[in-house]
């Protein structure tokens, strides 16, 4: 039901790793829609900015930092049987909090699959072993039956987005005269995706959110989690790699295990740019930022011969410009030779306009390109939830979704957001996300090219990945 009083009893204890904007957003979501007691949840974290937000909830609240020698020594004592450990940390092991929840039979949610700390840049690593798609193999590798549920990767992107995509299938479907019930397997999501046509996939995002105090020299500002944004930036540019592509990019590379639904591309994601839309904005220039969902999502719609071979794919990967702001700092990073800046500065409060407009962008099929998502501005993100931008609340919104649905499925292991009901998340995540809407565009990659300068494109095929990137 999409009904902001909603609510479900949660008998067990919740113990949420991480105090940054994405904790303290989702705080009054927990305290609102779980019927628990407040001293029942405890704060674990190295941050200690949100010490009076979640006292004044009522939680407990323990500065600590948790490392490979003391992560079990600190959580054994705090979690068993029917608890959940929520994680919104950077630089503590996914996969070594989901082996230690299962093993106590706990619930897990995370929003992205973190490696210890250094694990994104550790130069001895190569960078197929430093990106996303190892991550999640490693990850996948916990599967198994009968296990507590531990949802992977489910904040925003990755994690709604791969409930968008899922309804902007079915939009398109029913538009385009391809009458079908919503798919029962992964299977049929990914026949329709290749009925429809669909090329491309882009998670397009415009934020245009816009502080009080200008960024800074020497200062790295944002609208979410400044650590978390730089360790994807400097991680290899990751895409899922569509079988309509003709040529690998002369800087890609696959991987040598998993599944070899994507590839990566041997430099930083955040020096990578790629031409995309949204209804609002319009054409822009995104960042090519390594995220899960391009990856699983790719993944998730692969269609195989019985050899195995991928018979149909889309690519599917992040187009992200995020604030103003956001874009200085990350091209004073790249200056910088990815070394982060001294001082971080997190805008909440001081964010006076602007919106989060989050969606995905389906290309290739009968009415060209199809944007499904949501278009949360500032001042409504605010009158709906406390201590959130709108940015923060598209991410906490299907936190909470996605521990509620656990809470409902206790016993489906490792599951990643395309293995979950695209409808129940969307019903629990509306209410707190502004306006969701879909937009058809007559929009390419080719749109105005070569009125300037001479290009290397390929008018064949405008869904080339040669045609999207910008060079």
């Amino acid at each position: 039901m999409s009904d902001a009083t909603y609510k479900i009893p949660f008998a067990g204890r919740i113990v949420m790793i991480g105090s940054g904007s994405i904790g303290k957003g989702v705080m009054p979501l927990l305290r609102k829609h779980l019927e628990m007691p407040a001293e029942r949840i405890e704060v674990i974290t190295a941050d200690t900015s949100g010490r009076e937000v979640f006292e004044g909830y009522g939680v407990g609240f323990r500065e600590l930092t948790l490392t490979p020698e003391n992560y079990e020594q600190v959580l054994r004592p705090a979690l068993g049987p029917g608890d959940f450990l929520l994680n919104l940390s950077v630089d503590v092991s996914s996969v070594a909090l989901i082996e230690l929840a299962q093993s106590l039979g706990a619930l897990y949610l995370d929003t992205c699959i973190e490696p210890w700390l250094g694990g994104y840049t550790d130069p001895s690593l190569s960078p197929s072993l430093r990106s996303n798609y190892a991550l999640r193999e490693s990850a996948l590798g916990l599967k198994g039956s009968g296990k507590p549920t531990a949802v992977l990767t489910h904040g925003a992107n990755p994690g709604l987005v791969s409930h968008f995509a899922k309804q902007a299938l079915l939009n398109i479907a029913q538009d385009t005269s391809h009458a079908v019930d919503p798919p029962a397997s992964r299977e049929g999501w990914a026949r329709l995706a290749q009925d429809l046509g669909i090329k491309v996939i882009h998670v397009a995002e415009r934020d245009t959110q816009v502080p009080t105090t200008p960024k800074q020299v020497g200062e790295f500002v944002n609208t979410w989690s400044i650590d978390g944004f730089i360790g994807e930036g400097c991680q290899p540019a990751e895409m899922g790699w569509g079988t309509h592509e003709k040529v690998l990019p002369q800087d890609g590379a696959r991987h040598d295990f998993g599944s070899q639904a994507a590839i990566y591309l041997t430099r930083p994601g955040a020096s990578v740019r790629v031409r995309t839309w949204t209804p609002l904005e319009g054409p822009f220039h995104g960042f090519l930022i390594t995220h899960n969902e391009s990856i699983s999502l790719a993944d998730y719609l692969t269609v195989k011969d019985a050899d195995g071979a991928a018979r149909y794919r889309p690519t599917v990967h992040y187009a992200y410009h995020p604030c103003d702001a956001a874009v200085n700092s990350v091209h004073e990073l790249a200056g910088k030779n990815w070394e982060a800046q001294a001082h971080h500065r997190l805008i909440v409060d001081e964010i006076v306009s602007g919106i989060d407009e989050l969606g995905v962008l389906l290309c290739g099929h009968a009415k060209t390109a199809y944007w499904f998502g949501s278009q949360l501005s500032i001042e409504e993100a605010r009158g709906l939830v406390p201590h959130n931008n709108a940015t923060s609340l598209q991410v906490a919104a299907p936190v909470l979704a996605g521990m509620m649905w656990a809470i409902e499925n206790p016993q489906r292991g490792v599951v990643e957001p395309e293995e979950i009901d695209h409808k129940r998340i969307l019903d629990l995540t509306r209410p707190y996300l502004g306006p969701v809407v879909g937009v058809y565009g007559d929009w390419t990659p080719l749109q105005d090219r070569e009125t300037l300068f001479p290009e290397d494109l390929d008018r064949e095929d405008p869904w080339q990945f040669r045609n999207i990137r910008v060079f």
